[in-house]
């Protein structure tokens, strides 16, 4: 090669290598699902590459990790994941990446439902425990034991609370400032971002959420929907609309023929109007369901996984999706200057100051 080429190809090879370069800069953030990765990227920003274990469509419930997911965790420099053994398998994970960075409990200083099997509509508890008393004694700190609420539990088995709580953009807000504070415990050096984008993105959840209870207050408050297992039971406490399902919190259950049975007989008594399908459980149960009650599925909801695509992709898409879907499927028009206020207390205007945010002063 000629000497007068030598700067030229110098000069090329170092711009090809700055992608990478920049991409080592970034915080390395493992997530455990989809809809807490759109969390991360959204806080994060130009500073983080987010890894989600669990992608688009699919089931956090029923995940086996593979092999390369230890080795992620051992590279990561934080983990975000739900707890409230939403994730079975994370404690074993953790154990065998033999992680050692920052950690994100998303749901640390929720109000937490109780779980009620099939009894999602206006009678929830809150379970107002921001103390944590028995789970999470501090939030951020090295978690070397990972000894979290999610114990040492089999795979698949949930605990006493509803660990679904992204479905109620109140308690979602919670996650975003546990997510913008361990971002901040990674990388201190661009605090001042993570803190500006976390609260430009609970501006738009403020307006989102307004905007679904707009559309969920022409829904009549005795309305019931059937899905395909119990993963809205805080969008019911939120928004005042009663979702049932034939099966507990986990999609990994199978309905018995008794509880097929059972529910069939409530459809009918109770007057539910539409089936839903959900993007990541099996549709098999609804079309029986469709099938045996003559009921119309009305479409697809998104629970526990964004969409690879469309609408649903994000996650304030797929709280829009769902909203616009329920209301397109049952809503009355005109009902909601009648009908009973959903907001359960909240204000709606949110105020952004709640005091679950844990402003830190980093």
């Amino acid at each position: 090669m000629s000497l007068r080429f030598a700067p030229l190809v110098a000069g090329i090879s170092a711009l090809l290598a700055i992608p990478a370069a920049l991409a080592d800069d970034r915080v390395q953030v493992v997530t455990s699902f989809s809809i807490l990765a759109d969390m991360v990227e959204n806080v994060g920003g130009e500073h983080v590459e987010v890894t989600s274990l669990v992608g688009p469509d699919g089931d956090t419930h029923v995940y086996s990790p593979r092999p390369g997911d230890a080795r992620a965790l051992a590279e990561a420099d934080l983990v975000v994941f739900n707890g409230l053994l939403l994730e079975g398998w994370m404690e074993r994970l953790l154990d065998a990446s033999d992680y050692q960075g920052e950690l994100v409990v998303a749901t640390d200083g929720i109000d937490k439902l109780d779980y009620h099997p099939h009894d999602h509509g206006h009678s929830h508890e809150h379970e107002h425990e921001h103390e944590h008393e028995h789970e999470h004694e501090h939030e951020h700190e090295h978690a070397h034991d990972h000894d979290h609420d999610h114990g040492h539990a089999h795979d698949h088995e949930h605990g006493e609370f509803d660990p679904h709580a992204w479905q109620d953009m109140d308690q979602a807000r919670t996650y975003i400032a546990n997510i913008r504070d361990g971002l901040i415990d990674a990388d201190e050096e661009n605090a001042d971002d993570y803190r500006a984008n976390a609260e430009r993105y609970l501006e738009e959840m403020g307006e989102l959420d307004g905007e679904i209870r707009a559309l969920i207050s022409d829904i009549p408050p005795s309305t019931s929907v059937i899905t395909g297992h119990d993963s809205f039971g805080y969008f019911a406490n939120a928004y005042g609309v009663r979702f049932l399902s034939p099966t507990g919190l986990s999609s990994e259950v199978e309905p018995s023929g008794a509880s097929m049975a059972a529910l069939v007989d409530l459809i009918n008594a109770e007057g539910v109007q539409a089936l839903f399908y959900e993007n990541m459980t099996n549709s098999a149960v609804i079309d029986q369901l469709a099938e045996e009650t003559g009921l119309a599925v009305a479409g697809t909801l998104y629970a526990d996984a964004l969409s690879s695509d469309g609408s649903a992709s994000t996650y304030l898409g797929m709280m829009r999706h769902n909203a616009e879907l329920l209301h397109d499927a049952l809503g009355r028009p005109g009902h909601g200057e009648q009908a009973h206020d959903h907001d359960h207390g909240h204000d709606h205007a949110h105020d952004h100051d709640h005091s679950h945010e844990h402003e830190h002063s980093h």
